[in-house]
């Protein structure tokens, strides 16, 4: 079968699947996208389209947006549509009457080597967790979430420096990579699937949440350090701060460096330097580079000082 003749439907919203998309797309029949139903965001409630969807309009690709995947008209339709293989990135759970029509099977792109971090947030949580290595992995949907037969597997190396979402972009690029080599070897016949170990010692990729975002600042430097890290730049690390009247502000770190040294303050105690500030942490102090308050613009620490009189406050442990 020649790669322009093999029908391919994708799954998906986010950012995420968008150089997936670009592969499906030049190398295949890209016949249909399925996303997201628009929602309204934002202070407005404007409506925003997905980048998916984006890509769908500019690309000239019919696209569908159901709010029910159960729905018979929307199987029916994509019974009509026929398709060989579906692509699946970063999208709800798909129901089995979906997922078994495609001659080849319904594949899954997810930003984790499984079985470990199955869930809806691996990059964060690879990050959270100081993981040293990572990847991604493409399987065959079944009918729990992240379980199914494993395909192809990339393994990187985490650089300790990066950020959530510069991780995210470095593994949407291999995603989309792996995903065309799964389609080949699917088509040629020569993909050795694996299953997963469902019992294990695995790590969980929790969905992200208003309270597993918060900072403890009786943890130590390092793990308060990944955490802002593996939150930025979304949704991003929140704490509070309190003054000598009581009144709270809610912050949103970004950026941070940590110092290992020895100190008698408690812990989150902030300490103003020149144009910068500190906060004592268990075993040292966590440098703040980046940050806002809760409703204002995010700015680096030099230019937040100069509004701001931090000298009065400490964190809220």
């Amino acid at each position: 079968m020649n790669n322009k003749e093999v029908k391919i439907l994708f799954m998906g919203t986010a950012e995420f699947g968008i150089p997936t998309l670009k592969v499906l797309n030049d190398n295949y029949n890209l016949n249909a996208i399925i996303t997201n139903y628009d929602k309204p965001s934002g202070r407005g409630l404007k409506i925003k389209f997905s980048p998916v969807k984006k890509f769908a309009i500019s690309n000239n690709i019919k696209y569908f947006q159901p709010k029910n995947l159960k729905d018979q008209s929307f199987i029916d339709k994509i019974k009509s549509i026929n398709p060989d293989i579906i692509v699946v990135v970063a999208f709800r759970m798909i129901p089995k009457s979906i997922w078994q029509i495609p001659k080849y099977g319904t594949i899954n792109l997810h930003a984790s080597l499984l079985p470990n971090y199955r869930g809806s947030a691996p990059i964060n949580w690879t990050i959270i967790n100081n993981e040293n290595f990572t990847g991604v992995t493409t399987f065959f949907i079944d009918d729990k979430i992240d379980t199914g037969d494993v395909l192809l597997q990339e393994k990187i190396k985490v650089d300790k420096k990066i950020n959530a979402g510069e991780l995210h972009d470095k593994l949407k690029v291999i995603g989309a990579i792996t995903v065309k080599k799964t389609i080949k070897e699917i088509l040629n016949n020569t993909l050795i699937k694996k299953k997963q170990k469902q019992d294990g010692d695995y790590k969980t990729a929790y969905k992200l949440d208003k309270e597993n975002i918060k900072i403890d600042w009786t943890k130590n430097c390092l793990e308060i350090h990944n955490k802002i890290r593996g939150l930025s730049p979304f949704p991003g690390a929140r704490t509070s701060l309190i003054n000598n009247k009581g009144d709270i502000k809610r912050a949103i770190f970004y950026e941070s460096e940590y110092i290992v040294q020895n100190h008698n303050f408690e812990n989150g105690q902030i300490i103003k330097e020149k144009d910068s500030f500190k906060i004592t942490c268990n075993d040292g102090y966590l440098l703040i580079k980046n940050l806002k308050i809760e409703g204002k613009k995010r700015m680096n620490t030099s230019s937040f000082l100069n509004g701001f009189n931090i000298e009065n406050y400490k964190m809220v442990k």
